[in-house]
């Protein structure tokens, strides 16, 4: 046995940029309003599985760190969010309702493809009733905004706390 202590270093937080929320207070809690209209009425783990998935795209550290805990925090099991980067591959962990919306959350994040195609709509339409078909759209176009602020404002990951923004 050897007596030397090995310990893990990890690299410096990067610092965030600027502190959005507390110098556009009202566009903040406009978002904090937009983002609990558009869950009304949507299954939370499926909601929180959106939001992982459109942050993985978009790169967004802190959603991704605050939607997994949350997540795992309603029930989400471990398996099903680590296979969500590989969810065509890993179909099988989901139903057909959430293999739509994932579908669709990839067309809507991922405009610089083209529009959303019509056969993605299609598939979540036979899903989803039109009401929240509707709220799934908003919750998707939500959390793309708030990504934006995350990445632009290089919001600092690894602090947040299940139900902390509740």
């Amino acid at each position: 046995m050897s007596d030397i202590e090995t310990t893990t270093t990890y690299a410096a937080e990067l610092p965030a940029r600027l502190d959005w929320a507390r110098h556009a207070p009202e566009v903040y809690k406009a978002m904090v309003r937009l983002d609990s209209a558009a869950r009304k009425g949507l299954d939370p783990k499926l909601y929180e599985l959106v939001k992982i998935r459109a942050s993985q795209i978009n790169h967004c550290a802190f959603c991704l760190d605050m939607h997994t805990k949350d997540a795992l925090a309603a029930g989400e099991s471990v398996e099903r969010v680590v296979q969500l980067s590989a969810w065509e591959e890993s179909r099988h962990f989901y139903t057909e309702q959430e293999l739509a919306a994932l579908e669709l959350t990839e067309a809507v994040t991922v405009l610089t493809d083209g529009f959303v195609p019509d056969e993605v709509y299609e598939r979540a339409a036979k899903r989803f009733e039109e009401a929240e078909l509707s709220q799934l759209i908003a919750a998707i176009t939500v959390i793309n905004a708030w990504n934006r602020f995350g990445v632009t404002c290089r919001v600092t990951p690894g602090h947040y706390q299940p139900g902390q923004y509740s």
